[in-house]
Parts: structure tokens; sequence; C-alpha cells
């Protein structure tokens, strides 16, 4: 089975967003047409098709159509600047581009087949011919997706049918606890909302657990508190997924003062502090849970059954959760380790080679631990942790202080050079209220945290920058510091 089947078992509607519903017949007509004109465009399997395209059905039927051809589907994200842009390409090499036909200018420059939808119909609008050195892969690879790059140049990563399916066949049956990973039960599934890009690997993976679940979507094009708690309403979700960044967002907004029926958000993209997490139980009593995964895994490999959930729910706010079953995670120097049967079988990028270990145990460059229940915890990457003296800091544990305080929204903890130290840690908070001082939040962290981790100095922002799956961008936080 691939990836490209997952249209076959879906409810009448596939896909709704706010202004429209669109069918499966119309989806998986709308692929095929676009399968057509690859393959007239000179595709042949296992080929690179690059994508830049909204958050809409039309995206929808282009990913399947791609795969319905034999192709690996790369997206590409449509803020990204020309240069990134023409990088990206020179890379892929891409034996044709999918795009708007608004975006489509921004192709003219490169000789590559453009194909424009809209509204799921497709045309081709270029019709040169392909690079003659385009990038081929085996039969079982689907998509790359770039890395995020905060940790250097961003990579394409490649990602395969059958591990994404595993991972998600994985989740399900934990998530469904007794019932196993069958896609039949006595109702109807929710539509699963996505609120996020499908120019990035979590956006689209959330289409495919859904996809794979038997159930539609619900799309938006763009993140807003309020086109969330009506579509939230309208639809009658019980439970859903937001980056953090979205969250916060939803917790601060006040117009927004009821998310009924919803009972749980599961975290996503980034781990989620259990203050901010606590502070949105309260105000609309939904339980939020966090998950666990990474672009290079193919998926999610950490996160919560429905037992769990009703167990630990609320007294582990802020964990990831437990190994999904088959997944094997352990803790090594402070550094989260996972084992799937993809890494165990060594298949994975020659470019993340160096990151597995000779008996498949895969570096994630996450720091974290387990609690006596089994439960995982994340205290941020191994890049952010600051060696204060020989002291370890993990700023996870210092976030979670200042987010505890006061008038603070959000807050982020950074190592800046110490010429008698080597390190110390710098906060830097987005503030509810102008009253609170860099004292005041200096002296609550003194009560809460041991000396050497207690930050030197407080920076007061308007917003924390981050990337597009939300994660905090912290060397430019760092950068700040050198002003």
């Amino acid at each position: 089975m691939s990836l490209a089947d997952l249209l076959a078992d879906l409810p009448d509607t596939a896909v709704h967003t706010l202004a429209v519903d669109v069918s499966r017949a119309e989806l998986s007509a709308s692929a095929d047409r676009l399968g057509v004109l690859l393959t007239d465009a000179g595709l042949s399997g296992g080929q690179v098709v690059a994508a830049m395209l909204p958050n809409e059905a039309t995206t929808v039927a282009a990913l399947f159509g791609a795969w319905r051809a034999g192709a690996v589907y790369t997206p590409l994200n449509p803020r990204a600047a020309d240069a990134e842009l023409a990088i990206q390409l020179e890379t892929l090499t891409p034996v044709a581009v999918i795009t708007t036909p608004e975006l489509a200018e921004r192709f003219t420059a490169f000789s590559v087949p453009v194909i424009t939808g809209s509204n799921l119909a497709w045309t081709l609008t270029s019709s040169c011919q392909p690079p003659a050195d385009t990038r081929r892969y085996d039969a079982d690879v689907a998509l790359l997706q770039f890395t995020s790059g905060t940790t250097g140049p961003p990579k394409p990563v490649p990602l395969r049918h059958s591990t994404v399916l595993d991972l998600i066949d994985r989740l399900l049956a934990k998530l469904r606890g007794a019932k196993g990973a069958s896609r039949k039960d006595n109702r109807a599934p929710m539509p699963n909302l996505v609120p996020l890009s499908l120019s990035l690997w979590a956006g689209i993976y959330q289409v495919l657990f859904a996809f794979r679940a038997g159930s539609g979507v619900v799309l938006m094009d763009r993140f807003s508190p309020a086109d969330f708690a009506a579509l939230v309403k309208r639809h009658q979700l019980r439970s859903t997924v937001l980056p953090p960044a979205a969250l916060t967002m939803v917790l601060h907004d006040e117009a927004v003062t009821d998310l009924s029926p919803l009972r749980i958000v599961r975290s996503i993209t980034a781990p989620l502090s259990p203050v901010q997490a606590g502070r949105f139980r309260d105000k609309f009593g939904v339980i939020v849970l966090n998950s666990y995964g990474q672009t290079e895994l193919g998926g999610e490999v950490v996160g919560w059954s429905a037992a769990d959930a009703r167990e630990w729910g609320e007294t582990k706010l802020g964990s990831v959760g437990r190994p999904l079953p088959g997944i094997d995670v352990k803790i090594v120097d402070d550094e989260v380790m996972v084992r799937t049967p993809t890494t165990a079988a060594r298949k994975i990028d020659p470019a993340f080679l160096d990151r597995l270990t000779d008996d498949g145990w895969f570096h994630t460059g996450d720091l974290g631990w387990f609690d006596e229940d089994g439960f995982l915890w994340l205290d941020g990457r191994v890049s952010d942790m600051i060696n204060r003296g020989g002291l370890k800091v993990f700023p996870g544990a210092v976030e979670d202080v200042l987010l505890s305080a006061d008038r603070v929204r959000e807050a982020a903890v950074v190592g800046v050079p110490d010429e008698r130290l080597g390190e110390v840690p710098w906060a830097f908070v987005v503030r509810a209220d102008a009253s609170l001082g860099e004292d005041e939040l200096i002296a609550w962290c003194r009560e809460h945290l041991t000396p050497y981790r207690v930050p030197v100095r407080v920076v007061f922002v308007d917003r924390l920058p981050r990337n597009d799956v939300g994660k905090v961008v912290k060397r430019e936080l760092a950068a700040l510091a050198d002003v």
C-alpha cells in the first residue's frame, strides 16, 4: 500500500474550508487529471515534482495527483524568498512545478514545466523540456521535505510511503486503545482540523493522518482565533491539534471565550509549557496534550492514548506522553534517542547517517527525561543547553518558571557568552502588562530556581521570533544580546 491509496475510504465530503466543501469524488477526479498532465509533461516514476500552493482542496489534490503519477512530492513555502527558492530548485531539479496562476511568475526564470491549478482544475502553462539531470528515487519515497534550518542549512529529507503509514498506524493504535488499528467505528470520525500550512510536513501529516483514519479535513488558509473557534463549533470538534504559537493566540484572544464541544487539544510541532497548558484548560475546560516526533523520523513517535489522557491528562500536563507501540526511546546523556523499524533497518537518508548508531538509535538532538510512570518530558534542544561554569541549565525548566509569573505571556531562555562562566542564561519575555519589570521577574526566579539557573538578564520583546512550524528561533534572540 502507498499513501496514494488513502483517498479510497473517505467520507463523501473530504475537505472543508470556511468557504467551500469538496467531495471525495471531486478530489479524486482532480488528482487523476493532474497525474495525466504530469505524465504529459515528461514525468517518469521516482522523479521530483515541486509544489507551491496555498491551503485549499486543490493542494490536497496536487499531493495525491503527484503520487498517483509515481512522483516524489516536494512542498515549497510561498513565503520563501526568491534566493531561497532558487537554491531549493537547484537542489531538487524537479521534473515539473505545480503552483497557482498568481504564483507562476516566480518560476519564469527556471527551465521547468509549470502546471497551474485553481478550483481543482489544472492547466499546463509552460511545456518546456524538463532538466535532463533530474533527481530520481525508488518507488517507496513519497515526499521530500526541507528541514526547518534551525541548526543549519535546510536539507531535503526523504519520507517513505511505508514509514509514514507505519507510524500513523502506530499512533492510531495508541489513540484507539483496545480498538487497535481498525479504521471502523460505530460513528463517523470527526474531520481533522489542520491549522498549519500544507507547505510544511506537519500540515501534510495531519491530512494523511485524517485520511488514514477515514475522516475528512478542515483546512484553514490563515490561522485566526475567531476562525478557529467558528470551525470548532461548525464541525462540533471534540479534539484537534494546535501548534504552541496558535494555541497562545487563542488563549490570549479576549473575543474567544467558548470552544465547546472541544475537550482535547494535541500540541504539535514544538513542546508546550505545562503553565500554558494549564491556563488553556482553566479558560476553556480543554486538556492540552503534547506529542513528539521529527521530520527525519517520518512522524510522531511519542504520544497519548485515550486511557492515558483520562488517567494522567490533568496531572502530567506538559509531558509528550509515552512511546508508541513498537517504538523504542531512551535517554543518553540527557538526549532523547529513538529507534523505529525504519532506523533499525538503517533506511535513512545518508545526510543523517551521522546521527544514527550502528544498532539503529537515532540522535534526536532533543533534551528530555522519563518520569517514574514512563512519560517523556522535553527540556529543549541539546544545542540550546546552557553550560554555566560547568553547571547545566535546561532552558525549558527556566521558561516554565517565567511563564508561571503574573503578566507573562511568553518566554524563551538562551545562553549568552560570558568571559568568566562561559555562558549565562538570558530571558526574553513577552509581557501581558507593561508594568511588569525586570527586577520583579528576576526576584520571582530566585524564589523558584536554584541560583545558577536564574537568568542574569530579562529582556522584554514584543514577540518571540518563530519559524513556520511555530518553534522559537533562539539564535535570533541570542543575537539581540549582542546589540
